[in-house]
């Protein structure tokens, strides 16, 4: 389990309804959002609970600094966590930070391989109005996760970040858009010639050899790319710094100009994958200019048309105005014309501007420059094979863990169930009713609470891919609910592991003795009217040997009196009660 903080770059940016309106949004996601927990407002819907939350942030003028803190809590792949253990997991994080009595949103998201919640919190205190800032909140986040994580018996995660800074931040480049950083590509490509430079003359020569260039700027040094691109040289590690180097080489020597051509480049290009993917990357950004062509185009031709439109208002307004002129009204009359004219065309100017807005958002959506992994999971969704592949070939890509089930055969064609979503992993989220089934491609998995339906679907989907030969991975409880499954869809599958197959086998045959002694139970009362059975044939019988039913006339019929309930019961007691009350009141009026 990980918990990170997002923090917000600029105050502008701080919108606690915006982060709100994102975390619980569907995005049009059978299965993206979870439980959404509303902590510490008076409200109970989400609307009422922004309002709430904003009315508090208002009452603090002082503070200058973000008002919202946005937390999230990941945890790792395929590892499913009940909403009670959720809800006691934020409770303990944000009690930890000191968010306790503080006003709070937070909503899960099952859309990824990661199971994660995102938690909106209200920095200023609801009744002191004050803001609280965590102090070192990583240092504490760390500590808290790995406390949970023993208490809840969850998988172990390292806490402690292996990179900070730039290189963190173009890690995160690498794993969410798919494009190689130029500090991932240097450490991958030339780190080890960097480390064995004795000299500036050497070190210059190794950075010319691989298309860089060391220069100094301001009190430091930076490596430049050939195609611009730059990054801080202490970024690369702390013997890269320009104290260290010069500590090492003396003060500082700037390479000369070399004539020769560099071996290798650094080119801003996907990270190497296991597959091939030049076709797709020239196929990538050839749409990217495109549709930025496309975007330019379109953008002129609205900002043309509403010029025109603009301009027939005006036209429109200056025909108003002239006729009012030539109209013989008084005075006080012409002004008041006047003034309806000029309303008239501020309103309709204001229409045509409120429409060329909505026309440019819908472009800019239209035409949205996407990131390398984001066009291969919109291309993987559109069914697209060859960009499915590349995503599952990524580094950051792994196999689905935990209730899973797995096939030996190939996928059969015509194989095309429901799709809700696709990871940037390459990870296909099925709908199996009111759950989800996730497909890596190589196993299903069953997503953790699901219900019996759900792992009956997930079996049949898994047959239908892969065939009738299934191996059953995860928790004993789970083996045993695909076998009821198995049995009570009568599925024609054999499963894998001789023990559950066996446990199958069994199930199913006394499964069939049950329905076998119930249907002939059934087919041993014959219907009504129908020849009785054999001993009772061809003899007299009295009443009482008469397996019927006598049936009196409507008329003459006796109601079926039935026990009354306590609660009649109690009521004809009050009844009766108050009737005595009345007869001895008026049987005291009579005497006197």
């Amino acid at each position: 389990m990980i918990a990170k903080h997002v923090a917000m770059r600029s105050q502008g940016k701080s919108d606690f309804a915006g982060l709100v309106n994102y975390i619980t949004d569907k995005q049009s996601k059978e299965h993206r959002l979870g439980q959404v927990r509303l902590t510490n407002c008076e409200a109970r819907s989400i609307r009422d609970a922004i309002s709430e939350v904003l009315a508090t942030q208002f009452a603090n003028t002082r503070a200058k600094s973000d008002k919202t803190y946005h937390l999230i809590v990941s945890f790792r792949p395929g590892e499913q966590v009940d909403a009670k253990t959720l809800a006691s997991i934020e409770d303990c994080i944000c009690e930890g930070l000191g968010f306790g009595e503080h006003q709070r949103i937070s909503a899960v998201h099952n859309d990824t391989d990661n199971l994660h919640v995102h938690i909106a919190i209200n920095k200023i205190h609801p009744k002191r109005n004050t803001i609280h800032e965590p102090y070192y909140s990583h240092r504490a986040l760390a500590d808290l996760c790995g406390a949970m994580e023993q208490d809840y018996g969850l998988q172990q995660d390292n806490h402690t970040p292996r990179r900070q800074g730039a290189e963190a931040r173009a890690a995160d480049m690498e794993r969410h858009a798919g494009i190689e950083s130029l500090i991932g590509w240097i450490k991958r490509e030339c780190m080890d010639e960097l480390k064995t430079a004795q000299s500036w003359s050497q070190l210059h020569q190794v950075m010319s050899a691989n298309g860089l260039a060391l220069k100094a700027r301001g009190n430091g040094l930076v490596v430049v790319a050939s195609n611009d691109v730059t990054v801080k040289a202490s970024t690369l590690g702390r013997d890269f710094s320009k104290p260290k180097l010069e500590a090492r080489f003396g003060p500082f020597e700037p390479g000369q100009t070399q004539q020769t051509s560099p071996r290798r480049t650094y080119r801003k290009e996907p990270v190497r994958l296991r597959i091939n993917t030049t076709e797709l990357y020239a196929k990538y950004k050839a749409e990217q200019a495109t549709a930025t062509a496309n975007k330019t185009a379109a953008l002129e031709a609205a900002r043309q048309q509403k010029d025109r439109r603009i301009g027939h208002a005006k036209a429109k307004g200056k025909a108003r105005r002239a006729a009012i002129k030539l109209t013989g009204s008084g005075k006080l009359t012409k002004k008041l014309l006047y003034a309806q004219a000029s309303s008239a065309l501020k309103a309709d100017i204001d229409a045509i501007l409120k429409q060329y807005r909505e026309e440019r958002t819908a472009i800019y959506e239209a035409n949205a420059r996407r990131t390398w992994a984001d066009w291969l999971k919109q291309k993987a969704q559109q069914g697209d094979t060859e960009a499915l592949a590349a995503l599952r070939a990524r580094e950051a890509a792994q196999g689905l863990k935990g209730n899973t089930l797995r096939g030996e055969g190939q996928t059969k064609p015509g194989y095309t169930p429901v799709i809700d979503n696709i990871t940037k992993k390459g990870t296909i989220i099925y709908r199996a009713g009111s759950s989800a089934v996730r497909d890596d491609g190589d196993r299903l998995q069953v997503s953790r609470g699901s219900g019996q339906a759900a792992v009956q679907s997930a079996l049949r989907m898994a047959m239908e891919r892969y065939g009738n030969r299934i191996t059953v991975n995860g928790s004993p409880e789970f083996k045993a609910r695909v076998i009821r499954a198995a049995v009570d869809g009568q599925l024609s599958v054999t499963f894998a592991d001789p023990g559950l197959e066996q446990r199958r086998q069994s199930l199913a045959k006394s499964q069939s003795k049950t329905d076998g002694k119930a249907r002939s139970g059934r087919a041993g009362v014959p219907p009504i009217g129908q020849c009785p059975p054999s001993m009772r044939r061809n003899r007299l019988q009295t009443l009482s040997q008469l397996d019927a039913l006598s049936f009196e006339k409507r008329a003459s019929r006796a109601p079926i009196q039935s026990k009354p309930s306590e609660q009649e019961r109690r009521k004809a007691r009050l009844r009766a009660e108050m009737d005595a009350k009345k007869a001895k009141r008026q049987k005291k009026g009579r005497s006197l």
